[in-house]
């Protein structure tokens, strides 16, 4: 029989591995977690019809500014020609007043329209601009570079994603919706999104799995101090305007605080995946590079790399969270008579300090978990007295 190289002889047995995992976790998911997609809020009959379509401004026919004190408010008639919906080819007449600091609209800017009833006939009004053909592009650009840098590993890390929203909109939201506990229900998503993700990403070899054991221990360290510190703090879950917002109408049932606790794992599960896989993937090359290591010499030797990749993350999950939170930073000046503690002590800005530490704690113990497993279980195959693969004599 001729020799078949490692390579090619390891790629069927994960394919099906893999294949047999998503099929494991697709079928989990249905028979779990219930329903997979929300059912949607009963609708109002007495409610006006509406109807969205996308546009393009053909003219600005009038434009008044109001000057009410504090603003100008801004009003404009607009003829819009249709690009889709029953109407698309028309141009109708349309109205919008657009939000403080936002520019009026021009000819040839691309638009978002709602349709309702009035009593002379259906009546347009412009709700927002049309930023899916930017966002489409963007898209398009990512997927792109990650195929063209990464190739098969590209294509599966998207594969990857995509499984990931797929959970996250067909398992997660319903099952909240549905008045569920966010919290297990999110633990329950992230480790299906951690079991698909990883292994399309990495491929189904013992270096991977060991990878998603550490990044499931952290998860559960992470959960457990994510609940501790969200109860010490005796945060609510409802320091932010949107989930205010979801206390309305037949969403008042949701668990805030619950939601909040969901919303800080899933933001640790992107970070515990890319330390998790680097530090599995350091420790199996240095035990390769010198099989005759030890496991307490490869753990430590692994946990000095660690120690590296810690430093830039931390400071890459912070600016993450800062990034999303820029208003915050905002807070600490608009008011000067306000003390920096009591702005602290507000609970948006508690509920982001929580988030953000939580997170780089799990990051943090992320790194000696995944060494102390990998040094257990990839050590190289080669002994004390042993030739180092790869050398003939």
């Amino acid at each position: 029989m001729p020799h078949i190289p490692a390579s090619i002889r390891f790629t069927r047995r994960p394919a099906g591995g893999v294949a047999f995992l998503l099929t494991l976790t697709l079928l989990a998911a249905v028979a779990f977690g219930g329903p997979l997609v929300a059912s949607p809020a009963p609708s109002d009959p007495s409610a006006p019809f509406e109807e969205f379509s996308r546009g393009v401004v053909a003219e600005v026919t009038r434009e008044a500014r109001q000057d009410l004190g504090w603003t100008v408010q801004v009003t404009q008639s607009l003829r819009v020609r249709l690009r889709s919906g029953d109407g698309r080819g028309r141009t109708v007449e349309a109205t919008y007043a657009p939000p403080e600091h936002a520019a009026p609209l021009r000819p040839g800017d691309a638009v978002l329209l709602i349709r309702g009833t009035a009593p002379g006939g259906p009546a347009y009004e412009v709700v927002d601009r049309d930023r899916l053909v930017p966002l489409a592009a963007a898209f398009a650009l990512f997927v792109a570079a990650a195929l063209a840098f990464s190739r098969w590993q590209g294509a599966t890390a998207l594969l990857g994603l995509g499984i990931s929203l797929l959970v996250l909109a067909r398992f997660v939201v319903p099952r909240i919706l549905a008045g569920e506990h966010p919290l297990g229900v999110t633990l329950a998503g992230a480790v299906m999104i951690a079991l698909t993700s990883i292994y399309l990403a990495h491929g189904a070899n013992r270096r991977t799995t060991v990878a998603l054991a550490g990044l499931l221990v952290t998860l559960a360290a992470a959960a457990g101090l994510a609940i501790l510190f969200v109860s010490l703090a005796r945060l609510s879950g409802a320091g932010s305007e949107e989930a205010v917002l979801l206390q309305v109408g037949h969403l008042a049932g949701v668990n805030l605080r619950g939601l909040l606790l969901g919303g800080i794992l899933l933001g640790a599960l992107g970070v515990l995946d890319d330390i998790t896989t680097a530090q599995a993937a350091a420790v199996e090359e240095i035990s390769r590079a010198n099989p005759s290591l030890g496991p307490t010499e490869l753990y430590r030797r692994g946990l000095s790399v660690g120690r590296e990749h810690i430093t830039a993350l931390v400071n890459t999950l912070v600016l993450a969270y800062a990034g999303a939170s820029l208003p915050l930073f905002l807070l600490f000046t608009i008011n000067p008579d306000q003390p920096l503690w009591v702005t602290l002590n507000t609970e948006f800005v508690a509920e982001e300090i929580v988030r953000t530490l939580v997170g780089s704690i799990a990051l943090v113990l992320a790194v000696p978990v995944t060494t102390l497993l990998a040094a257990r279980f990839l050590r190289g195959p080669s002994g004390p007295g042993q030739p180092v693969p790869g050398h003939s004599h």
